[in-house]
């Protein structure tokens, strides 16, 4: 168990933390959010004993193991499998203890270090550290590189990988999907619903936070309150406490007019391609979203040019990638053609390194091509936010010399209003950039594109370092910009709500993909599969082309026994998760079964019924979520250990 009793915390002159109470019970896997500079890393530095509260206590149930995820990685000349390895401190003292042993010829030492390695799983260590590298985007040939190979974004990932291999009862994960895909992403999603221990998890991404949480810790008002629930329910339940309190009424009813006015104008755009209508399901959503986050202080627009161009942008017959110093070319994408349209919305999909920021380079005419035309509109406005301009930003600068270099004409007061809309409010528009967090910056880089009136934006993971109210705020204005889009993103929440159509970069190919977000998980799935059948297939020949050895009988079915020993707790838990949904399943269809009389809805005395009937339904629903994650996570699991024992 964890718990915070009464703790007050300040830092500086700011109070983070005022009498506030949080308790966490074991296997509990709590969201934590709150505004940037509220205190969620504290809260973590508090938990690990870095900070002590200025008054209360802080509890935690004895003996239980702690893994944090470091925000500096050191560029170490050590192969990465090894360095995850280390993560495992007491597997590796047992190992050079072992190696002691054996240099000092102590049999008996060897034998009983031998039992303690095997008690640690030791000898599974290395497959299961390059597991985690391989789901995280490493190939097999990158695991013997050495760190310092690497660039800072896939350092953190051999970081968190070394952070998800420490034997671990308490598991402290602080944005740990800043530097990922998509796919790495939804790896990750299903690893740590598997986690079995405590997780405490800052993200600003509400969809990982719906997929992996069963509870939500917000900092509200020098307070922390939980809620039950993934963050969807932590936000209508919010909204709901909002809507009672009569000073946020009227600020409310504006929220909700101006999404209803977004729903209007897309209702209309959205036919019958699949994801139109899943993008009109979330923006129908945002009405009660944006009741949750009526006091955001982030509200701004993204106006368009007032001119275009039909087409905007063509590529043809494009050979996209990178030329080196010598003339050698690597080629990532071949034969490109593409026309992009006016107001066209668009998604790129794609496995880790297929092209996706190749892609949107080459459109800003940043990369040349290698082969082929770029053809620009005549009236081409591009607004281009990609995470290596947050490093071009002048440090010594402030947000309003940023804006009034742009346009020195332009009145004191609309920049000022401007970046109001950002964030930055009074005195923060003349701030120091250099002493700006990475929020801010990315804040501050957005501001500048929407400053521009492009009427083509490409986006190359925009809501890095963004904290949710500014994701909403985000979200919202792409869905009203009146140009084109092109997203790179691992943020489904606002893939799914900002474009209408997704295009596959994959195989060295640009092409439309008809689907939505589920369909590409289910291709991805496919995918991976076949890669998999293909090393099995790759595997038989070569065991073919050479001399089958003679087969051990006993050995082959003390193997077989061996392997069924370790699949049954998967088959155990795969089947514990189908029967519990079999059950949720039936007495949510009597629920829903008692919400078709209509009337239910009329009589004015079953009032407090249909309140309780439909909070029922939500809560199943909610725990049918939870249990189909639960088994898709066990049925993957198990196809994974079945693979493993054939290759």
């Amino acid at each position: 168990m964890i718990a915070l009793r009464q703790v007050s915390l300040q830092r500086g002159t700011q109070s983070l933390l005022e009498g506030a109470d949080l308790t966490l019970h074991a296997g509990h896997k709590a969201g934590i959010v709150g505004p940037n500079g509220a205190g969620k890393s504290s809260l973590f530095k508090l938990l690990l004993g870095e900070l002590a509260p200025d008054r209360g206590e802080v509890e935690m149930s004895g003996g239980q193991r702690i893994a944090h995820m470091a925000q500096e990685v050191e560029a170490l000349d050590r192969a990465i499998v090894d360095y995850v390895l280390d993560g495992d401190r007491e597997l590796r003292e047992t190992e050079a203890a072992l190696a002691a042993a054996r240099e000092a010829h102590h049999a008996h030492r060897e034998a009983e270090l031998h039992g303690a390695i095997e008690a640690l799983d030791g000898y599974s260590a290395p497959a299961r550290a390059s597991q985690l590298l391989v789901g995280l985007g490493f190939t097999q040939a990158d695991l013997a590189r050495p760190l310092s190979d690497f660039s800072g974004g896939w350092r953190m990932r051999v970081n968190l990988a070394r952070t998800l291999f420490m034997p671990s009862d308490v598991l402290l994960l602080d944005e740990p999907t800043n530097h990922l895909d998509l796919d790495a992403l939804l790896w990750l999603e299903q690893w740590l619903v598997r986690y079995p221990g405590t997780l405490l998890l800052i993200s600003h991404d509400r969809d990982f936070l719906d997929a992996v949480c069963d509870h939500i810790a917000h900092f509200d008002r020098q307070m922390l309150v939980l809620y039950r629930g993934n963050y969807s329910t932590f936000e209508r339940t919010r909204a709901e406490k909002l809507a009672l309190q009569q000073a946020e009424a009227a600020k409310q009813q504006a929220r909700r007019e101006e999404i209803e006015s977004f729903v209007a104008r897309f209702r209309a755009k959205a036919t019958k391609a699949r994801q139109a209508q899943s993008r009109l399901k979330m923006l129908e959503r945002m009405g009660d979203i944006a009741v949750a986050h009526a006091d955001s202080p982030f509200h701004f627009t993204i106006p368009a040019s007032d001119k275009t161009s039909h087409p905007l942008l063509v590529l043809d017959e494009a050979r996209l990638g990178y030329r080196d110093a010598a003339g050698n070319e690597t080629v990532q994408l071949n034969d490109v053609k593409l026309t992009l349209l006016p107001g066209q919305r668009i998604g790129l999909l794609g496995p880790n390194g297929a092209g996706k920021s190749t892609l949107i380079k080459s459109l800003t005419g940043e990369l040349a091509l290698l082969a082929g035309r770029r053809v620009p509109g005549e009236h081409l406005a591009i607004g281009y936010f990609a995470q290596h301009q947050l490093e071009g930003l002048d440090l010594a600068s402030t947000p309003f010399m940023h804006v009034q270099r742009l346009s020195p004409t332009a009145a004191d007061l609309d920049i000022r209003k401007f970046l109001g809309g950002f964030g930055f409010q009074g005195d923060d528009a003349f701030g120091e950039v250099g002493r700006f967090s990475g929020g801010e910056k990315a804040r501050l880089a957005l501001a500048l594109v929407a400053w521009q009136k492009p009427n083509l934006l490409l986006l190359d993971e925009p809501t890095n370092h963004l904290d949710l109210e500014m994701r909403e705020a985000l979200t919202e204005a792409l869905a009203a910009f009146e140009g084109t889009v092109i997203i790179v993103s691992h943020d489904r929440h606002l893939l799914r709500a900002t474009v209408d159509e997704f295009w596959r970069v994959a195989d060295h190919r640009v092409e439309p993909f008809d689907g939505d977000l589920e369909d590409y998980r289910t291709w991805l799935k496919a995918r991976l599969e076949g890669e998999r059948r293909e090393a099995r297939a790759e595997k038989g020949e070569r065991q073919a082309e050479g001399a089958a050895p003679r087969e051990d009988r006993r050995a082959t079915r003390r193997a077989a026994a061996e392997l069924r020993e370790k699949l049954r707790p998967l088959k155990k838990q795969r089947d514990r998760a189908e029967q519990a949904m079999e059950r949720v399943q039936a007495e949510l269809a009597v629920v829903e079964e008692g919400l078709g009389d209509a009337e239910l809805y009329t009589d004015a005395a079953r009032k407090e019924e249909l309140t309780a009937t439909l909070a029922r339904q939500g809560e199943l629903k909610s725990r049918l979520d939870v249990l189909e994650a639960e088994w898709l996570a066990a049925e993957e699991a198990l196809e994974a250990a079945e693979l493993r024992s054939e290759l």
